[in-house]
């Protein structure tokens, strides 16, 4: 019997032994430390990679910025941020400190969103401030990224004396991992900035997959924009599935964040099991809020299923489509290889918003059938031309149905953005 995330809750799912081609879980989950969280950070901020303490780097410095992920992300800011805090103002008690929310492209954060992420105690004392992509007054030029893009980049970290950035470090389905760098880009980078580095031919490169750096064109531009505007000192942590630090990594912006993504790698790759049916989910909330999310959770389905099988997609997806942007595409070209065709020919400068999110899912889609398990309504499931489902019986009985073989084979991921899946 499996039990996999929905939103807060899990959905029983049972798959005889005889059809049970794999179950793809990562070592991460079960990865145990005897130190407490709080000692996990405080160890890697007493002995960075690649660089001086934090604190040592702060003497003198006056205007600190720390970069930190925004509410979109399962960082446990309440336990890192203090800490990060203390660290600076041992070695500065006088500087002026700005916590800057690096939400890339993502909306606002709300006040209540800032409180469930720090603790009332950070956003009553300390400066909190909201990067805004579209904000022009508050955006620098930075010249060009290697790829040719206009680098341009929140004006309070160009102006800083210190720039210190917090996040943490999992597979990421383009970029290769989350963390390090992407504090800067797309974090505190402007839209255009963003989406340059989002195009189609990066999107499409073979490099730009789960767990690659190497050779990873979108990788090497947010990397160039990290090491440009001077990104000092990350603080970085691997999270198990309750979201609690279980290893991090301080220091340098290169050097940590790779230390961080061998770790993630050595505890998170498996090896592909390939299945007429795969079953993935997003690890639930908040990661399944709503569909344009869940596409990273079908990738590690897509890394896995055969030519022309299903993936059964589970996700709460409270929240709808996720991106007007995103809903709007499928909606109006059904398709597949027009829309793919539409995106691999259109310029880098010309990317338009959620492209990127399109162009994966519609990968996915020319290899598999998707069934979606959601609280959607079944018209928009279907406005992506997935097939809904509201159990996972049904989702099981409506995949069997297409597979139409007696001696299917199901695999099943419980918490797709986890794994790195090595074909």
């Amino acid at each position: 019997m499996f039990h996999l995330p929905y939103g807060k809750k899990t959905l029983s799912l049972e798959v005889e032994d005889v059809h049970l081609a794999g179950v793809l879980v990562p070592e991460l989950h079960l990865y145990k430390t005897a130190a407490s969280e709080k000692e996990i950070i405080q160890n890697a901020l007493e002995n960075p990679i690649g660089s001086s303490r934090l604190c040592d780097m702060a003497v003198r410095k006056q205007k600190i910025v720390v970069i930190s992920s925004d509410h979109t992300r399962p960082v446990p800011s309440h336990i890192i941020m203090p800490i990060i805090l203390a660290e600076i103002r041992k070695g500065n008690p006088e500087a002026e400190i700005t916590i800057l929310v690096a939400t890339g492209l993502h909306r606002t954060t709300t006040k209540a969103e800032l409180e469930a992420k720090y603790g009332s105690e950070i956003v009553k004392k300390e400066v909190i401030e909201i990067h805004d992509c579209d904000d022009k007054n508050n955006l620098c030029y930075m010249g060009k990224l290697p790829s040719g893009g206009d680098l341009v980049i929140n004006k309070m970290v160009v102006e800083a004396d210190l720039v210190v950035a917090e996040g943490f470090i999992e597979p990421h389905f383009f970029a290769g991992f989350s963390g390090g760098r992407k504090s800067v880009l797309p974090g505190v980078a402007s839209r255009e900035t963003v989406m340059y580095n989002h195009n189609s031919a990066f999107i499409q490169n073979l490099h730009a997959r789960t767990g690659i750096l190497e050779g990873n064109p979108l990788h090497n531009d947010m990397l160039y924009a990290a090491e440009k505007v001077g990104l000092n000192f990350i603080v970085n942590v691997v999270i198990d599935s309750t979201h609690n630090p279980i290893f991090a990594v301080a220091g340098d912006c290169r050097l940590a964040h790779n230390k961080g993504c061998e770790f993630v790698t050595s505890k998170c790759q498996v090896n592909a099991a390939l299945a007429d049916i795969v079953i993935s989910t997003n690890g639930g909330y908040p990661l399944d809020q709503n569909i344009y999310q869940s596409v990273k959770g079908m990738t590690a389905a897509e890394s896995t299923v055969k030519e022309n099988g299903v993936i059964i997609m589970v996700s709460e997806a409270v929240d709808g489509h996720g991106g007007e942007s995103f809903h709007n595409t499928f909606c109006r070209e059904k398709n597949l290889d027009n829309l793919m065709h539409m995106f691999l020919k259109r310029k880098p400068e010309g990317t338009i918003i959620d492209q990127w999110q399109s162009q994966i899912f519609a990968r996915i889609m020319m290899k598999a059938q998707v069934i979606f398990v959601s609280g959607c309504d079944d018209r928009l499931v279907e406005d992506f031309q997935m097939i809904p489902a509201h159990s996972m019986k049904e989702a099981m009985d409506k995949a069997k149905k297409i597979i139409g073989k007696e001696d299917y084979k199901v695999t099943v991921i419980p918490d797709g953005v986890s794994i790195i899946v090595k074909e």
